[in-house]
């Protein structure tokens, strides 16, 4: 079968054995490109496929969105029921670690399966991931209708995070952006430009100095700044906005369970609710073979690119 993998060559489209092994069989419908997918070719060859963020048809044709995380069950952390913060999750991760979805077929555990509702099209199912990671942010940063919420950084998982914002009902949402079409599509899924006042919740989700420093200028005395962005090397702390307005930074890694369900359950549903947010995320579609031109184009923010999608 195809497979996208790094490879001594680059990114290529490489032939590869069937999947095998403990598990379901799942066919890929879509699979997203990730930013952490952009920096993982920057580490090298890997003996790999590429892709956490997928969906696709189980062998009864049950259409499913994938939790790309493989748990041990065994760790503190595990058994504390905070399965995302597994200790060797680094090591389990599908697409990271292990065999991803942006292939033809991949194996996947029935306890990653997460069921799609009525009125979510499985190649629109890929955005579950990254619209989990907006979910679980902002739940466990305690985001409530009441909250004025400002976003900064126009990319897939910022879009996300308004899109979450509005899903709990906040009204009024900010959102400061780089680039034209990406407040363009934060203004369709109901966002404001950002203003000059405050903000309760700033969500970080553009991962540089400068982000930061505007999410804490951004915020109220006793705000709160909430990360969804990947820092890939250490980023400065503003102090003296930090320390005067005494902000509570809350950092937050991917999705997990509460009383209430898993946050990717959640994500699902939204996305069910309101299909402006996968017709606005998603701006490019390709085929398997073209991967090395999707990834290009998903590299090129200035292009207009904001989710670029594989579909085996």
């Amino acid at each position: 079968m195809k497979a996208v993998r790094r490879t001594d060559a680059g990114l290529v489209v490489d032939n590869t054995p069937d999947p095998d092994g403990p598990g379901r069989q799942l066919q890929v419908v879509a699979a997203g490109i990730c930013g952490s997918d952009l920096h993982l070719l920057d580490l090298g060859p890997r003996a790999i496929t590429l892709g956490h963020e997928f969906a696709g048809r189980l062998e009864d044709g049950t259409a499913v969105a994938v939790d790309p995380g493989c748990p041990c069950g065994t760790c503190d952390q595990c058994r504390a029921g905070a399965e995302h913060r597994c200790r060797t999750s680094a090591a389990r991760t599908l697409g990271v670690a292990l065999d991803g979805g942006m292939a033809e077929r991949v194996m996947v555990s029935d306890e990653a399966l997460v069921s799609l509702p009525s009125g979510l099209a499985v190649g629109d199912a890929c955005l579950v991931e990254p619209l989990g990671v907006a979910v679980h942010g902002l739940r466990i940063g305690g985001v409530t209708e009441d909250s004025r919420v400002a976003v900064v950084g126009g990319g897939t998982i910022g879009l996300a995070a308004v899109a979450a914002a509005r899903g709990v009902g906040c009204v009024d949402v900010g959102l400061a952006a780089r680039h034209p079409h990406q407040r363009a599509a934060g203004e369709r899924l109901g966002a404001q430009v950002i203003d000059d006042g405050e903000y309760d919740v700033v969500v970080e989700a553009a991962g540089t100095e400068a982000a930061l420093a505007e999410a804490a200028a951004r915020c109220r005395p006793g705000g709160q700044v909430i990360f969804l962005s990947t820092h890939w090397s250490p980023v400065p702390i503003p102090g003296l906005p930090a320390l005067m307005k005494e902000l509570v930074f809350r950092w937050s890694y991917t999705y997990g369970s509460h009383a209430g369900g898993r946050d990717l359950d959640a994500a699902a549903a939204l996305l069910g609710r309101d299909p402006d947010i996968a017709a606005t995320l998603v701006t490019h579609r390709f085929p398997l073979d073209d991967a090395p031109e999707a990834f290009r184009v998903a590299a090129d923010r200035a292009s207009g690119a904001i989710k670029v999608v594989l579909e085996p």
